[in-house]
C-alpha cells in the first residue's frame, strides 16, 4: 500500500476531507480526525480506533498495525505501516475510526428541519366525562 492508496481510502468515505495537523496530512469528517497520513514518517499512517478495535487489528496483522506510543495509543490511537499492508485490512481500519466519528456527531440541522415538516400526530380524542 502506498500514501497515495491510503489518500485515496481515506476519501472515499463520506463527508471526508482532507487538512493538515502538525506537518502531515489528516483525514476529518464533521471537522474531527480520524487518521493521518505521514507520521511518524512517510510509509506510516495512523487511524484512530477504539481500544478493542486496535486489539483485533494487532493480533491480526501486527507487522502493519501497532499501537500509537503513549496514551494515544492506549486509547486506540494505532499506527499503519503501509508497506506490506493489506488494502482491505486497512480500508476496514479506516470504516471503523471513519464510524467511531460519525455515529456520536449529531445529525445535521436538515434532518430537524425535515422533522418539523412532518404532519404532526393527531391530538388524543377527549374522553367524555
Amino acid at each position: 500500500m502506498t500514501a497515495g492508496d491510503f489518500r485515496r481510502l481515506a476519501l472515499s468515505f463520506r463527508g471526508a476531507t482532507e487538512g493538515s495537523h502538525h506537518g502531515h496530512a489528516d483525514f476529518r469528517v464533521a471537522g474531527k480526525i480520524f487518521a493521518t497520513l505521514g507520521y511518524p514518517d512517510p510509509g506510516w499512517a495512523m487511524v484512530k480506533l477504539k481500544p478493542e478495535q486496535q486489539a483485533r487489528f494487532v493480533q491480526c496483522d501486527g507487522d502493519c498495525f501497532t499501537p500509537v506510543n503513549g496514551g494515544w495509543g492506549r486509547r486506540g490511537a494505532t499506527s499503519v505501516r503501509l508497506f506490506g499492508a493489506q488494502a482491505e485490512h486497512v480500508r476496514r481500519a479506516l470504516a471503523l475510526a471513519h464510524r467511531n466519528i460519525t455515529s456520536t456527531v449529531p445529525r445535521p440541522a436538515h434532518h430537524v428541519a425535515e422533522l418539523a415538516d412532518a404532519p404532526a400526530r393527531p391530538a388524543a380524542a377527549k374522553r367524555a366525562s
